[in-house]
């Protein structure tokens, strides 16, 4: 369906979860109540993972003081659901209304829009309709592009990612996930979830995101059973969002990986199969050693995050290979299924 073909301008739910980061979440939505949003009618969900931080409360002050109105709703969560289902709870009631949105806009609450990305991510939704999802342009603090599109994670590419060394990144320069910051518009395998719009039929379809990810891998996972069904994902860097990158998880901070990402790692191969989620660990594995040779040889800290090889081995291969029982995983995995 085109806008021309509508009697009503399409609408859009731009939906933030917030996780101990007030403030940053606060300007997030405010970046978008500050850009007009011509040709498309807008709401705004701003849920709050049970933060520790009475985050919950700030945001009843910043609604209050802001002005903010109907065009902002507040979900004040019981529990931290993760990224996945956190969006779920907000996707669900949506979906339970007689009209549910055309499209919705997921915006991480550490990331701004930064030109009128809402109404040109919808326009390019509305005259592209195989698209069932499309990513704006990201960029740091600085202004500067950064990485927002990307190819599938891939056993060669997981080699490369770990082994951090030039030589062997120009040779599997075509298995490497992320593409170039200026990568140009088109289709992708995936574009970054800080900064995406979906077809709201497309997410329906699929059932939405898989709620046996906690955080990390669940876009990606999310994007892949768009493609199976035969949606396309799109990257369209007309539109600009800034991103700060890392600063509402900490990730890029944080020496030691947390058992989450290692989780989700290991989810989201598995489910292309045993065999191909081993034969990945394998490749991660043997490039992090390749990595710390590289770093020793070359004088320079290593990448590789502290403890990688230990938590690898508890969280990913042992569990893989029928060794340990990670009954955390398994809890996950018996949370109804999205589809297919």
């Amino acid at each position: 369906m085109t806008l021309e073909d509508r009697s009503s301008t399409p609408q859009v739910a731009i939906i933030v979860v917030n996780y101990g980061t007030a403030e940053l979440a606060i300007r997030a939505v405010e970046s978008v109540l500050c850009h007009e949003t011509q040709g498309c009618g807008t709401e705004i969900h701003l849920l709050d993972n049970a933060s520790p931080e009475e985050d919950a409360a700030r945001f009843e002050e910043a609604k209050a003081a802001g002005n903010w109105g109907d065009r902002v709703t507040l979900w004040p969560e019981q529990a931290n659901h993760g990224f996945g289902r956190g969006n779920n709870v907000v996707l669900r009631a949506l979906n339970d209304r007689p009209s549910p949105p055309d499209y919705v806009f997921l915006l991480n609450p550490d990331a701004r829009i930064e030109n009128a990305a809402v109404t040109l991510l919808a326009e390019f939704m509305d005259r592209t309709p195989a698209a069932g999802a499309v990513g704006a342009r990201l960029l740091d603090g600085d202004g500067q592009p950064t990485t927002g599109a990307f190819r599938f994670p891939n056993i060669l590419g997981e080699f490369e990612k770990a082994s951090n060394f030039g030589p062997i990144s120009s040779l599997l320069k075509d298995y490497r996930v992320p593409l170039e910051p200026d990568q140009e518009s088109g289709p992708v395998d995936w574009v970054s979830g800080a900064a995406t719009m979906f077809r709201f039929s497309a997410l329906k379809e699929v059932g939405f995101f898989d709620p046996g990810y906690f955080l990390y891998y669940e876009e990606v996972d999310l994007m892949r059973r768009l493609k199976s069904v035969g949606w396309e994902v799109h990257y369209w860097p007309k539109a600009e969002v800034l991103h700060l990158e890392g600063a509402s998880t900490q990730i890029v901070r944080q020496n030691r990986r947390p058992d989450y990402l290692y989780r989700s790692w290991r989810r989201y191969f598995q489910k292309q199969g045993r065999l191909k989620a081993i034969a990945a660990s394998l490749a991660l594995n043997a490039g992090s050693l390749v990595g710390l040779l590289v770093a020793r040889l070359y004088s320079r800290p290593p990448q590789v995050p502290r403890q990688f090889f230990r938590d690898h081995w508890h969280y990913v291969l042992a569990p893989l290979l029928g060794l340990r029982r990670d009954q955390a995983y398994d809890e996950a995995s018996q949370l109804p299924k999205p589809a297919p």
